[in-house]
């Protein structure tokens, strides 16, 4: 029998090690919202995207950071071109379960990522719908290219008109699940039919944005 002394130094060890397991798991620094703002396109702009974002954040406990929708805006109505990639900070990102999604811009960017169904959680850490679930809500607002840059051509046209149209024109989405087709992207695989929320959703989508700590 071991003595009393020796086993309670194991116990506490072992308390120990639990917890620094449990300190060095990583804060959610990605998600996908999960739930619409409602309107379409029509977002209220990138800050009414942002605000969106950090409200979600919030309500899970994770507030403290500054949050932003992964949006390209078009130079358009006095506004200037803003690219996605430049919006979201440095990285690395993590999931609600502290899983990994990408250690940086570059990586992100490029088949590195880990952007899968499984892993591009909302912010409760739940799986969002995809191909094959009733409803399928994988299209994902992003207005950008797969580079995370505002797409050539008619840019009023890929972000319904900078996010405030729930109307005209259309919005550029990726698929959070890779699925969908030979080109599938987490961030850009085609357009929607609208920018109507009808129109979002009957494309298998529902209005939803990938959301990051930029800081």
């Amino acid at each position: 029998m071991k003595p009393i002394k020796y086993v309670s130094a194991v116990i506490a060890l072992c308390g120990v090690t639990v917890l620094g397991l449990a300190q060095q798991q990583e804060s959610m620094s990605f998600f996908v919202t999960s739930e619409p703002i409602g309107d379409g396109g029509n977002l209220g702009g990138l800050a009414g995207a942002d605000a969106h974002c950090q409200a979600l954040a919030a309500a899970a406990g994770s507030g403290d950071a500054t949050w932003r929708a992964y949006l390209s805006q078009a130079p358009m109505a006095g506004l200037p071109r803003v690219d996605a990639r430049d919006r979201i900070g440095d990285g690395p990102w993590h999931n609600a379960n502290g899983v990994i999604i990408a250690g940086n811009i570059a990586d992100l960017h490029e088949d590195r990522n880990n952007v899968r169904k499984y892993t591009a959680l909302n912010e409760n850490g739940d799986e969002v719908n995809g191909r094959g679930d009733q409803p399928n809500r994988h299209d994902i607002l992003t207005g950008s290219d797969s580079m995370g840059r505002l797409p050539q051509g008619n840019a009023a046209d890929t972000t319904c008109s900078n996010y405030t149209s729930n109307s005209d024109g259309h919005v550029r989405v990726g698929h959070h699940d890779r699925d969908g087709g030979p080109n599938a992207s987490w961030n850009s695989t085609h357009n929607s039919r609208s920018c109507s929320h009808a129109d979002l959703q009957a494309t298998g989508g529902d209005g939803l944005l990938y959301c990051f700590a930029a800081d």
